[in-house]
C-alpha cells in the first residue's frame, strides 16, 4: 500500500492549528438562560434540576442582572402562578408574577433581552395548555386567552414573546393583536416544532404544569416526525414569527439540521430539561466530566444549525467558554 497522501492529522497537532480550522464556535451570545420565577418569598431549588432555582420577582431581577454581567444576552421567563384556575386568567393579570418579574428586570437591566414563555399549562387547574371543551383543548377559544397573557408581558415591557403552545394559528393571532395593541416593534419566537417528549418531566416538576388527566399528544409533535416539522415551521413564518424553534434538542439534531435547510429566519433549540437533568445526574456520579460534555453538546447543537441555544446550563457554559 503506497502512503496516504492526504494526511488530515496535520490539522489536530496543536491546539491552536484546530483553532484556526475549527468549523463551527460556540460563543456566550448564542446562549439563552431560562428561569422560573413564583410568588414566595425565599429561593426554591428544584430537585429534580440540580443548580436551577425558582426565584421571587426581586430575586429574579438580581439573578438576572448577574447573568447580564457574566456575558449572557437573553433570558426566558416561565411562571409559577399563585393561583391557577381553567382557563389560566393569571396568565394576563398586570400583577401577575411573570409581568413583575419583567418590570423588576428591565428597571435594572435594560439592556438584557428578556423573553417571557407564552403557554396556559402553567396556570391552569388542568395542567394543559388550553381551555378545555369536554375533554379537550379547544383551540380557537384559546387562541384569545394566549393573546390577552402576550399582552399583558408586552405592556410589563418583554422584548420578545415565545408561544410554546402549539395551537394552530396562535402566531397569526398573538401578531395581530400585537400589531394593533402597538406593539409591532416586538419579536416573535415561536416554538415552532415542539415534539411531545418524555424529556420534559423535570420542567413540568420546576414548573408544577404536568397534565391532571392525559397528555399532550394531541397537540404537540409525534416525535417520529421531521416533514411535519417543516410544514410547522413555514406556517409560523407565514403568520409573522420573527426566530423559529425546535424542541427538545439532542433527540432533534436531524430535525434542527432540516429546518435550518428550509429557512433563513433565526433558529432556535431548547436544550431542555430532562436532558440538563442527565448529564447532571452522570456527573454527579462521577461518570461524565461535566464541562466537557455541556460544550460538546451545546456545540453539537450548534454545528445542527441552531442560532440561539436555551439551555439550564447557560450560567456555566459561559463561564467555561470564558475559560476556553
Amino acid at each position: 500500500m503506497p502512503f496516504p497522501i492526504t494526511r488530515p492529522r496535520q490539522l489536530r497537532r496543536t491546539e491552536s492549528i484546530r483553532c484556526l480550522v475549527r468549523e463551527t464556535t460556540l460563543s456566550v451570545d448564542d446562549l439563552i438562560w431560562p428561569i422560573f420565577v413564583k410568588p414566595k418569598s425565599e429561593d426554591e431549588p428544584v430537585a429534580s434540576m440540580p443548580g436551577v432555582v425558582r426565584y421571587n420577582p426581586i430575586r429574579a431581577a438580581e439573578e438576572a442582572a448577574t447573568a447580564f454581567q457574566s456575558g449572557i444576552k437573553a433570558i426566558l421567563i416561565f411562571g409559577i402562578p399563585a393561583y391557577k384556575d381553567e382557563t389560566g386568567s393569571a396568565s394576563w393579570q398586570d400583577d401577575g408574577v411573570v409581568q413583575q418579574a419583567i418590570r423588576a428586570i428591565k428597571s435594572t437591566t435594560p439592556d438584557l433581552v428578556v423573553i417571557a414563555d407564552v403557554c396556559l399549562c402553567e396556570y391552569t387547574s388542568h395542567g394543559h395548555c388550553g381551555v378545555l371543551k369536554d375533554g379537550e383543548v379547544d383551540n380557537d377559544v384559546t387562541l384569545d386567552l394566549l393573546s390577552r397573557q402576550s399582552l399583558s408581558f408586552l405592556r410589563a415591557g418583554v422584548d420578545v414573546i415565545a408561544p410554546s403552545d402549539m395551537m394552530d394559528g396562535r402566531i397569526g393571532h398573538i401578531r395581530k393583536s400585537m400589531d394593533e395593541a402597538g406593539f409591532g416593534n416586538r419579536a416573535i419566537m415561536a416554538y415552532s416544532v415542539k415534539y411531545a417528549s418524555a424529556f420534559y418531566g423535570p420542567f413540568r416538576d420546576a414548573a408544577g404544569s404536568a397534565p391532571s388527566f392525559g397528555d399532550r399528544k394531541g397537540y404537540q409533535m409525534d416525535p417520529a416526525n421531521v416533514r411535519e416539522a417543516v410544514r410547522e415551521v413555514q406556517l409560523d413564518i407565514e403568520e409573522g414569527a420573527d426566530i423559529v424553534m425546535v424542541k427538545p434538542a439532542l433527540a432533534y439534531l436531524d430535525v434542527i439540521q432540516r429546518v435550518r435547510s428550509k429557512t433563513e429566519l433565526p433558529l432556535a433549540a431548547f436544550n431542555v430539561s430532562g436532558e440538563y437533568a442527565m448529564i447532571k445526574a452522570a456527573a454527579a456520579m462521577g461518570w461524565l466530566d461535566e464541562k466537557r460534555t455541556v460544550l460538546e453538546i451545546l456545540t453539537g447543537i450548534k454545528r445542527a444549525g441552531a442560532d440561539l441555544i436555551i439551555t439550564y446550563h447557560a450560567r456555566e457554559a459561559v463561564q467555561w467558554i470564558k475559560e476556553g
